[in-house]
């Protein structure tokens, strides 16, 4: 007998029914902030932006003018993953122009991984939820303050096309596998990490719903089958590859170089570089709405969970608690599993999807409140890190083509002003590292620390200039070229240190505004302040002064 609803119930409908929950526009409105941000801010506070920004400069034409032809070339021998902004530098670069081109890479880098986790979220549970306009948040973390864009945008292709999977699972086995096999050769030239990523998301959906897969020993005998086939066919496109051009990055001739987060704390602040950008108690006070949300819902009961999703989420957790912090002249590769995991994570639950029309409503504003709130504090520091781009720029407007900028910093003891949040990130670590490389593409300058790292880019620096240069490097204190003991701790792996008077043409001093820890503002003699414009100085060397004996200022005794 069919239900018959009393006037009670239908006077209270309107109110009490489920109501239909919309991300769209907040998910548009989001794309519109994230693209505004990249436009208004050319060099916002991204580690390796610059770097990267000065590496397409060269491969879309630049490495074409002068001095450049007798400083860099280009080999695609050197490598085969890693490299998918320079293959699109070589072929959009000429066209579009290198500025454009980075900038439409930066953004990709912000939106591509959280729209992949929304579109997975849509595939698997059907529909908008407001629990996906959440998964915008993911679009900051440590490894997008760190510019890795060649990860970022490989973790959304990752995504992108796992969602096709989802759609081909169950189908003709031999389109499936071609499938995979074309997507694993894209996310293997974009980045291997990603197709480590795709390949657990993958097993995760094939894994199915629920665990009662692994009740039936023919079920469990067929998803072994098709994990096997799966993972070969995403192992396949490396391969070949890797037996083409057999080159990895490395670590300059001293095996594994493994570093570790040892101990519970550094595990912990490895984790919460999935939500880190920078300053971490911020992040974690705007990000902690969208936990309680999930814990709420499952005390409420109302929590959907993709439990094969769940079981690779918890693999990748595992990977971020025991994986290196570098390896291999690779750093920070602890930090790519805790945002894989969070991605995996917020795209395998759907918390609260039976709301009323008034719940509804306050779980969207709360969303959009954490969401925006966090992409308002990113785009301040953006605007506020604007007059340390201004500096940089302005000093090298005094350094002339073909001239050789050593670049250094001052490394305070301490910085905690909310003026100077823009310059750090994460663990302290500077954004700023990588802005002195902006001398190639404005002033056709070398710098030593472009990167051309053999395993990771195809740029590779001749001989003439190759021995005072380094396939990945940071700016060291302006204390290594007074403190004897400093200089000899770092010579070994920056060897444009040794004669540095008569190799470079001048020094260019980044975070000057504040106190170097070891000197303070002390430089060597033989350097003749060029132009000082507070966030960046440029002093020029004098190349016919002897490297007399001078006095070790006090400050050395801590480098020491």
């Amino acid at each position: 007998m069919d239900h018959i609803a009393t006037p009670a119930v239908v006077a209270a409908e309107p109110e009490e029914s489920t109501a239909r929950q919309d991300s769209t526009i907040a998910i548009v409105a989001f794309v519109a902030f994230a693209a505004a941000l990249v436009v208004l801010f050319r060099f916002p506070p991204i580690l390796d932006y610059p770097n990267h920004y000065a590496r397409i400069w060269l491969l879309s034409g630049g490495i074409g003018e002068q001095p450049f032809p007798k400083i860099y070339a280009v080999d695609w021998n050197r490598t085969f993953t890693n490299v998918g902004i320079d293959v699109l530098a070589i072929w959009l670069g000429p066209l579009v122009g290198a500025d454009r081109l980075a900038r439409a890479l930066l953004f990709l880098a912000i939106v591509l991984p959280p729209l992949g986790a929304i579109g997975l979220h849509r595939a698997l549970f059907g529909g908008q939820h407001h629990w996906q306009t959440a998964m915008l948040s993911l679009g900051w973390c440590a490894t997008m303050i760190g510019g890795f864009i060649n990860f970022q945008i490989g973790l959304g292709m990752a995504l992108a096309f796992a969602c096709v999977d989802l759609r081909l699972q169950g189908g003709n086995p031999a389109l499936v596998f071609a499938w995979r096999l074309a997507a694993a050769l894209l996310l293997t030239v974009m980045h291997l990490f990603s197709l480590g990523f795709y390949m657990a998301i993958v097993c995760g959906l094939e894994f199915s719903w629920r665990v009662d897969i692994l009740r039936s020993k023919a079920d469990l005998t067929r998803l072994v089958g098709r994990l096997v086939l799966a993972l070969g066919a995403c192992v396949l496109p490396p391969l070949v590859l890797y037996l083409r051009a057999p080159a990895l990055p490395n670590a300059g001739g001293n095996g594994l170089a493994l570093a570790w987060n040892d101990g519970v704390v550094l595990i912990l602040m490895n984790l919460l570089s999935a939500i880190t950008t920078y300053v971490p108690l911020v992040d974690v006070v705007l990000v902690l709405p969208l936990i309680l949300i999930c814990t709420r819902a499952a005390r409420a009961g109302d929590i959907r969970i993709h439990a094969g999703l769940a079981v690779a989420a918890g693999g990748l957790l595992l990977l971020s608690s025991v994986s290196p912090r570098h390896m291999l002249g690779t750093g920070w590769i602890s930090w790519r599993f805790p945002i894989m995991t969070a991605l995996v994570a917020m795209a395998m639950v759907c918390p609260f999807a039976n709301l009323t029309r008034r719940q509804a409503l306050l779980l969207s504003l709360v969303i959009n409140l954490a969401v925006f709130g966090r992409t308002g504090w990113v785009g301040w520091n953006w605007w506020l890190a604007q007059k340390d781009v201004a500096a940089v720029e302005t000093v090298l407007k005094n350094v002339p083509a073909g001239a050789a900028v050593l670049p250094l910093e001052h490394d305070p003891e301490t910085v905690s002003s909310i003026a100077y949040s823009s310059r750090y990130f994460f663990m302290r670590e500077e954004t700023f590292w990588h802005l002195p490389t902006l001398a190639v593409p404005f002033s056709h300058a070398f710098v030593p620390t472009l990167f051309t790292a053999k395993g990771k880019q195809p740029l590779s620096v001749l001989p003439a200039w190759s021995e005072i240069a380094v396939p990945e490097g940071n700016l060291l204190s302006i204390g290594v070229l007074s403190c004897p003991a400093m200089m000899q701790e770092y010579k070994g792996f920056t060897p444009y240190l040794s004669d540095w008077r008569r190799r470079f043409d001048f020094v260019l001093v980044a975070n000057a505004d504040i106190p170097d820890r070891y000197v303070g503002t002390l430089m060597p003699s033989g350097l003749t302040l060029v132009e000082d414009a507070g966030f960046a100085k440029l002093y020029a060397i004098d190349k016919a002064m002897p490297a007399e004996r001078v006095s070790i200022p006090a400050g050395c005794a801590a480098a020491s």
